[in-house]
């Protein structure tokens, strides 16, 4: 199963979505679960993680991760090529490294990073920036692109980041 998360932030509370589908070409959710959470960090340039990490992992809760499983969130796993990892790098370690955490983001992360490979879908021009850790990021490139959705975005994070700001 893949997990596919996704907060957005209210004046008061954080609102974090999971879409879980079983492979990368479904097109439609297997389930959803939602939460609204306190928000227990103020938005700090360069810790993004210590506001976001929190809501993922009390949503994490309610879901039964097995092994085999994915998960996938908006934002990076790493940042650069000295080892500084984002949001779902932190979530990696978080897991004890048992399961891959893959990072799709719609904005360029300025350092350089090995690591990161840029994807372009459908007839778009502007990339979404792939990261992961777990897992072999050209093999997810190739996974990325098959996804469901003839846009840049893909219909399931299209979904994901639509519900999470409802």
């Amino acid at each position: 199963m893949i997990y596919a998360f996704d907060t957005y932030y209210y004046e008061d509370y954080a609102n974090t979505v999971c879409i879980a589908f079983q492979d990368w070409t479904s097109e439609k959710e297997s389930e959803i679960f939602s939460e609204k959470t306190d928000i227990t960090s103020d938005y700090e340039s360069g810790t993004f993680y210590k506001r976001e990490l929190p809501c993922i992992l009390s949503l994490l809760q309610k879901i039964e991760l097995k092994e085999g499983d994915l998960i996938i969130v908006d934002g990076y796993v790493t940042l650069n090529n000295e080892g500084k990892i984002g949001l779902g790098g932190y979530l990696y370690e978080s897991l004890d490294q048992k399961y891959p955490i893959i990072g799709i983001a719609k904005n360029k992360f300025a350092s350089p990073d090995s690591q990161r490979r840029s994807v372009l879908r459908g007839e778009s021009k502007t990339p979404l920036y792939l990261t992961a850790k777990g897992a072999e990021v050209d093999e997810i490139l190739l996974q990325v692109v098959k996804m469901a959705g003839l846009y840049r975005i893909p219909t399931l994070l299209k979904k994901l980041d639509h519900l999470s700001r409802a």
